[in-house]
C-alpha cells in the first residue's frame, strides 16, 4: 500500500510540475518580470563586454554581472509561485512548485551564460576568453537556483506578496552589508547569497568557494523553504482524498 502511494505521488509530480511551470509565466505581470530579467541580463553582458579592456574580456567577467542582475527580479517569480500554494483552500503538495521554480532558475542560469557568450563573441581575443566556461555555466545555474529558492522560501513565510518581494533583496543585501562591518567580515562569504554568488561566478571556484555557496544555500534555500513548509502545514487544512462510492 505504501509503495503504491509513493508510485502514485511520483507519477503525479511531473504533471503537477508542468502546471506550476505554466503558472509561473501565466500572467502579464509574471511575464513582465521574466522579460525584466532578460533585459537586465542583456544590458549587463553588453555593458560589461564593452567596458572591459580586451585582455580582461572573459566569459566569467562578462556573464557574472549579467547573472547578478538577472538574480534580482527572478526571486519575485518564486514569491508568486509560493503564494499560489498559500492561497489554495486546501493544502497542496509543495514539491511540484519548488521543482518548477528550480527548473525556471536553471533556464535563467543557462540563459545568463548564453547572453554573456553572445556579448563576448564579437570581441573575444582568443581561447583564453573562454577558459573555465563549464564552471561559469554551472556557477550561473546555482546562483539563480539559490536566488529563486530564496524567493519561494520568503513567499511561504511572509503573508503579503509586496513584503516578501522587498525582502528577497533587502534581507540578503542587508545581511551582506552588516556582516561587512568590522570583525564580522569573515562571515560574509559564508552566510550571504551575494558573496557566495561572486565566488561561483568567478569561474575559478575551488573547494572553499563551493563550501561557502553550500553553507549559504543551506540557510537561504533549504532553511527558508523548510520553515515555510512547516508554516504551510500549520496554517492550511490538509486536502482530503475523494471517496468513491
Amino acid at each position: 500500500m505504501a509503495r503504491r502511494t509513493t508510485d502514485r505521488n511520483s507519477s503525479a509530480l511531473g504533471p503537477a510540475t508542468a502546471v506550476a511551470l505554466r503558472r509561473s509565466l501565466g500572467t502579464g505581470p509574471r511575464r513582465a518580470l521574466a522579460a525584466t530579467a532578460l533585459v537586465l541580463g542583456v544590458v549587463g553582458a553588453a555593458a560589461t563586454s564593452a567596458g572591459l579592456p580586451p585582455a580582461e574580456r572573459t566569459l566569467a567577467a562578462v556573464a557574472g554581472p549579467a547573472q547578478l542582475l538577472m538574480s534580482v527580479p527572478l526571486p519575485l517569480l518564486g514569491v508568486l509561485l509560493a503564494h499560489d500554494v498559500r492561497r489554495a483552500p486546501r493544502r497542496a503538495p509543495l514539491a511540484p512548485t519548488l521543482l518548477a521554480a528550480v527548473l525556471l532558475a536553471v533556464g535563467a542560469g543557462i540563459l545568463g551564460s548564453l547572453l554573456g557568450a553572445l556579448a563576448l563573441l564579437p570581441v573575444a581575443t582568443g581561447a583564453s576568453a573562454w577558459r573555465d566556461a563549464g564552471a561559469v555555466v554551472l556557477g550561473g545555474v546555482l546562483v539563480q537556483v539559490l536566488a529563486q529558492l530564496t524567493g519561494t522560501g520568503l513567499g511561504l513565510l511572509l503573508r503579503r506578496v509586496a513584503v516578501a518581494a522587498v525582502a528577497t533583496a533587502a534581507l540578503p543585501l542587508g545581511l551582506w552589508f552588516l556582516l561587512g562591518l568590522g570583525p564580522l567580515r569573515p562571515l560574509q562569504d559564508w552566510l550571504t547569497p551575494y558573496a557566495a554568488a561572486r565566488g561561483l561566478l568567478s569561474g575559478r571556484s575551488g573547494a572553499l568557494e563551493w563550501a561557502q555557496w553550500l553553507t549559504a544555500a543551506l540557510g537561504w534555500g533549504a532553511g527558508l523553504n523548510a520553515l515555510g513548509a512547516a508554516r504551510l502545514r500549520r496554517t492550511t487544512p490538509e486536502r482530503t482524498p475523494a471517496t468513491r462510492p
